[in-house]
Parts: C-alpha cells; structure tokens; sequence
C-alpha cells in the first residue's frame, strides 16, 4: 500500500512538476524511504513551481543589475542635509528627539522587528547568529543583551511618563532557527519579557537553482533551500498577518534591525523621534564610512530615488569625492537599521512587494548530481541564489530621511570566527562593547587607575581621524588614554545608551581588573 500510494503520489508530483520544467527533483523516488517520500512530497506542495521560474526570469532577465547599473555614477546623488539628522551633528536636538521617541514608547505606539534568520555558519557555531556569545564577562548572548535593552527603554518611558508601556518584539527567523531560537527563548524565559510580547514568525525559503534555472537537490530526497534574504520580511509580513498585529496591538513606528550588532540600540528613541519630526515613513540609520574603498553599501539617490548602492557597482572615481566639508561625499554607510511607520509597512505588504526583484547571487552550492545520484561539491560558482533586501522598499517612500550616527557608539558587526580575517568578529565585537561601556564610565564621572595606582587620563575619542569633540561636549567623548580595551561592561538593564550608568566618585576602578556592573537578570 504505501509503495502504491508512493507511487500515486509521484505520479502526481511528477505531472505538476513536469509542467514547470522541474520533473527532475523527483528522479531518485524509487529509491526513498516512505518517510523521506512523505517529506518530500510535503516540501513540494508547498511550493510554486510557476513563480519560481518566473522568479529566475526576472532576476536573469534583461532588467537585471547590470543594466541598471550602467552610468549609475553620473546618476547618484548624495543625501541632501535637510534629510539628514546626525547624532554628532547635530547634539543640540538629541535631547528634543529623545523626548519625542520615549514618549511614543510610553505609549505603546513603538515596536522592534529583529531579523534573525541566519544561522552562524561563518561562525563556527551550528545555531543561530542571535545565540551566540562573543566572551563578555556576563557571558550573555546578543539575544540577551537586546531583550535586556527593550526592558531598560521600556523602565526608562515609564518613569519618565508615569505610565505602564510595552515594547512587542517581532523576531523573523528562518526555516532552520526557528525551532531552535524559540527554544532558547523558553530556556531563559524569554529573558524576563513578556511571553505575549515576543513574536515569532518565519521567512519564505526558495530553491537553489543552477545556471539553466533548474532546481537544485542538497540530498536525493530533499531541495538544496535558502532563505529569500532579509527582504524576505515583506512577503512574511503578510504571510503571517503581523501588520494586523501591529495595528491591533496600536503600534505606529517600527524599528527593524540585523541580529548581528552587539552595539544595535534597540528601538532607539532618539532614531525614533528624529523620524516622527520629519513626518518620515521610511528612515536609514547610516555610520561614516572610514575610507572610500571600504565594502559597504552607500545610502543615497539614484535618479532622485533613494536606495543603497553596493560599494562594488561605484567607481572610485566616485567614491573618492569629497565635499567642502572634506567629508566623502558617498559616506552614508547602510547598516541594516531602519524606521518604517505601521502604515507605510501596509502599502509595502499590500502592493509594492509583488513588485520588488530579486537580486541574485552566483554560489558553489554542493548538489546531487541527476545522472549519477553523487554529491558534487563544486570548486566553483554552479548555480544561483536569489534573495530580496530589506532596503529594496526605500524606493515606494513618499518622505525618506537618514540619520547618521557614531560608529564606536552603535555599528560593530559580527560575522566572521575569530580564525578569520580579524575583522567582524566575536573579539571585535566584545571590545567594541566594553569600549563604549568604558566611556560611559568616564563620563559618569569615574577613571581607572594602571597597576601602578597611577590614573590613566582620559582624552577626547576620534572619529574618522577627526576629534568629535567641541568645548561644549568634551566631556561626553571621553576614552582612557590606553589602546588595550578595559574588561568593563555594564548591564543594560543598568544603562541603555549611557545614561547614569553608576555615579563614580568614589574610588577607582582597576584597568586590569574585570568591571561587570550588573542588574537584576
């Protein structure tokens, strides 16, 4: 019976998908398992044969990248500074934007969405990006240090405001974190969040495809899938009905940002506020870019529409413009951190997501060979993946605005093992935190002392080879003049961007001993 119904089952597989072109997916059936026929089998219904091809037209048709990359230089311009706010810029308004955004907070008006789908393969680890922990002296993941944020911007509203607010936190795994990310929720008690607070939903997932568009095997029973990439959101979104969510539960500005910042300020108020001045519905957090070669996507416009430009389709003729103010003229940095109203989300969700094309992506994908049923693992680029971008919606806002903030305060990335290239990764990422942490203290007020008892002096940090410091804010960029990082860090349950993280008069603090200023877990 069930090699009789396997075979029905096959048959009718076999005819849908014979009519796509991709009836070879189900070359090796004899030979499964039921259990793998039945996992299969499941795998397929689920899928849309039809649109995957018209997907793979579309991402290698004649309106793909390289067409509409030609002569982008003569057409980009850079961000107008009346979109502009700047956290080192412009100082006098922080408090202003800070202000407006807590109050939004304090009105439950204000969500965080967390893309979360990747896993940390570059890592080393077999488990999500989000679950990892970088060495700090609490050993808390990043997981755990922006649930803690929300929990400290929610305190921080209601006593400025005097009334109780919540924070949802929207967190978009894929197919292969969401079991697990979920899981470690509920290990660590969702991290002393609310339970319904906490929203987990998946992205869509798409086949690997090689050159010909045909569908790529990772095992004879199973697709070789990739999530549709962090633009995947918008189509989720939908999928799981979280706009109406959001409109139930009376949020009104979103916060969406990459798991993989240690330094990430979750639903940051004064980002938030910057927005609702500017009656924006769309917003990019951006830092500097250090150099012109350095490989980061640029905010800017294309054609009077505004969109990332990726640092590998500018010429350095371009990238090495500089303006009056000897800043490079291209230096809006992306980082993958934007502001979206609830509203605006609805139009993307409703009409322009069918809209946006897929970018594609030329990998070395390990596949099952159809003739001889071997896994290939390829010395070269075999096929194609094809992923969306979060930013691809910048494009459909009717009032876009940037807000540029400080590196060393807010952009540290993790991406790579420390084994690796140096860069991005777990050690970077812990010294970035204690570093800022660090500052905090100074500015506080407290110092640190060598092993000698001698107090090591503070000077103003440097940004870009430039010294952010002025006469009126000295105090405010403060670093010890010493270039190993102290092991200091503070909770954020204790501070959320540095204010009054301890009052430090008082004695000293030990530069080579371990500063951990904690909260209630």
């Amino acid at each position: 019976m069930e090699r009789a119904g396997g075979a029905g089952a096959a048959a009718a597989l076999g005819q849908r998908l014979a009519e796509g072109g991709q009836g070879h997916v189900l070359r090796f059936w004899p030979e499964l398992s039921a259990e793998a026929r039945r996992e299969l089998a499941a795998e397929l219904r689920g899928m849309d044969v039809a649109e995957i091809n018209r997907f793979f037209r579309r991402a290698r048709g004649d309106g793909g990248g390289a067409a509409a990359a030609a002569g982008l230089d003569a057409r980009m311009q850079p961000v107008p500074r009346d979109v502009l706010g700047s956290a080192s810029r412009d100082r006098e308004l922080l408090p202003r934007w800070e202000s407006r955004g807590l109050a939004e907070i304090a009105g439950s008006r204000v969500a965080a969405l967390l893309l979360a789908g990747g896993q940390g393969t570059r890592l080393g680890v077999p488990y999500p990006k989000g679950m990892c922990d970088v060495g700090l002296p609490s050993r808390k993941t990043l997981f755990h240090l922006q649930a803690q944020r929300l929990r400290r911007l929610q305190q921080l509203a209601e006593e400025q405001h005097g009334t109780p607010c919540n924070i949802p936190w929207y967190i978009m795994t894929s197919g292969r974190t969401m079991e697990s990310t979920r899981e470690f929720f509920v290990k660590h008690h969702y991290f002393g969040l609310k339970k319904e607070n906490v929203i987990f939903f998946q992205q869509g997932m798409l086949p690997a495809l090689g050159f010909d568009g045909k569908i790529l095997l990772e095992e004879k029973g199973k697709i070789a899938m990739a999530p549709d990439g962090n633009g995947g959101l918008y189509r989720a979104l939908g999928a799981h009905g979280i706009v109406e969510d959001m409109e139930r539960r009376g949020v009104q500005s979103v916060h969406v940002y990459c798991v993989d910042n240690i330094l990430v300020k979750v639903a940051d108020p004064r980002f938030i506020g910057f927005c609702l001045e500017k009656g924006a519905d769309c917003g990019a957090k951006v830092v500097e870019k250090t150099n012109p070669t350095e490989p980061v996507g640029v905010v800017c416009r294309v054609d009077g529409v505004y969109q990332v430009v990726e640092y590998s389709e500018i010429s350095l003729a371009t990238a090495q413009k500089r303006g009056p103010d000897g800043r490079l003229l291209f230096n809006a940095g992306n980082i993958a951190n934007h502001y979206f109203t609830t509203a605006f989300l609805k139009d993307v969700v409703n009409t322009y997501e069918p809209q946006l094309q897929h970018h594609v992506a030329e990998k070395k994908i390990p596949h099952v060979d159809i003739t001889t049923g071997q896994l290939i693992q390829p010395e070269k680029p075999n096929g194609i993946k094809m992923e969306k971008f979060v930013f691809d919606i910048f494009q459909f806002s009717k009032k876009f605005v940037v807000y540029e903030v400080l590196r060393e305060d807010e952009f540290s990335p993790l991406k790579n093992a420390d084994s690796q290239n140096g860069k991005d990764n777990p050690t970077t990422a812990r010294h970035a935190l204690m570093s800022l942490h660090h500052c905090w203290v100074l500015n506080a007020g407290g110092h640190f002392v060598d092993e000698n008892g001698t107090r090591i002096p503070a000077i103003p940090r440097v940004t870009n080879g430039r010294s952010d410091a002025t006469p009126a804010d000295v105090n405010d960029n403060l670093k010890d003049a010493n270039d190993l990082p102290i092991q200091c860090e503070i909770s954020p349950l204790i501070s959320y961007g540095g204010e009054g993280p301890c009052h430090c008069p008082g004695p000293p603090f030990w530069s080579f001993f371990v500063c951990c200023i904690t909260g209630s877990t």
